[in-house]
């Protein structure tokens, strides 16, 4: 006869290791179709964001598009008028008379924009730099560094206007009204930019290579020269083109200590204007479609530069780059 028939205890035993095995099934199934419905929500999830993504990246390229298709159009009558001669014409007469007929020309206002954010970006590279490294190397944790940092993060919260205040009344008594002053005030306020890039950057640098350096007798100067320098050489490239783009922008505080002369500056100590303060001083008081037009073509053209600017500055960090 059958033994399992036979007896009980063997017949008990395998109807429990049959309950037993069943569980474990349908445990083991329970959890496969929870970390199949898991995965299958992760997914789900993962392609709702990355959706969501490219249309927020697809709606910024449109914006960018949009604000340059709305300035050529407003430039239109300009362009018509004047062609691409109104990029290097020197005189800007808004006022019509039988003697001095209506004329715009763009040159004077773009030579002192780009003159005076170059000058101001020379002005403030040394002080970035070392503020960068003051804070990424020498100090980058404690009090005074706080200190440091936190002053030089408020030096861009201040509004332009109150740069403009402090230039009418420090600067302007020495120096007068003129490119070189305005320049001086924008270094100030683009100094912030590319030193706590370049801090953050000079904070990522590897540990062993420092310690490599160190081993081989170097000193801290040599480290930060021929280690530090190199390895962030594209991020503080990235901080001074950050530095010029905001000092292109620059409105109100150029427009209260740079003279607003319409001419052509002779010299950094001459009075001038840039194409945002130009801007900014004439267009809210233009009534004429010409005027007002000229005054969008020298937006559109402001437009044109810093994207250009931008375009070579990016092109330069991708050839040096570390990475």
């Amino acid at each position: 006869m059958n033994s399992s028939i036979d007896n009980p205890l063997i017949t008990r035993s395998e109807n429990l290791e049959r309950v037993i095995n069943y569980n474990a099934k349908s445990e083991v199934s329970v959890k496969t179709k929870n970390s199949i419905k898991r995965s299958h929500r992760q997914i789900k999830t993962e392609v709702v964001f990355r959706r969501t993504l490219s249309v927020i990246g697809w709606l910024m390229i449109a914006l960018v598009i949009g604000i340059l298709l709305t300035l050529i159009w407003q430039s239109m009558p300009s362009i018509k008028k004047y062609g691409f001669s109104y990029v290097w014409t020197q005189v800007w007469n808004p006022t019509a008379s039988v003697v001095n007929p209506e004329v715009f020309g763009a040159l004077p206002f773009l030579f002192g924009t780009l003159l005076t954010s170059f000058l101001a970006l020379l002005i403030s590279i040394p002080f970035s730099l070392a503020v960068a490294i003051f804070l990424g190397e020498y100090y980058p944790e404690g009090w005074f560094s706080n200190l440091l940092m936190n002053t030089v993060e408020l030096i861009a919260s201040i509004p332009s206007v109150i740069y403009g205040f402090w230039g009418l009344a420090v600067i302007i008594p020495i120096l007068g009204k003129s490119i070189m002053t305005s320049s001086l005030i924008l270094a100030v306020m683009i100094i912030p930019y590319a030193a706590s890039l370049g801090r953050s950057m000079i904070r990522m640098v590897p540990a062993n290579l420092k310690e490599a350096a160190y081993s081989l007798g170097s000193t801290r100067y040599e480290v930060i020269r021929s280690v530090i320098i190199p390895y962030v050489k594209s991020g503080l490239f990235a901080g001074v083109l950050l530095s010029l783009g905001r000092a292109l922008g620059e409105t109100m505080a150029v427009t209260m200590v740079i003279g607003n002369n319409n001419s052509f500056p002779k010299s950094i100590f001459s009075t001038g204007n840039t194409l945002a303060s130009m801007i900014a001083l004439e267009l809210p008081e233009a009534t004429d479609d010409t005027h007002i037009s000229a005054l969008v073509e020298l937006g559109l053209i402001l437009f044109v530069v810093t994207v250009v600017i931008n375009l070579i500055g990016r092109k330069i960090i991708s050839r040096y780059s570390n990475v």
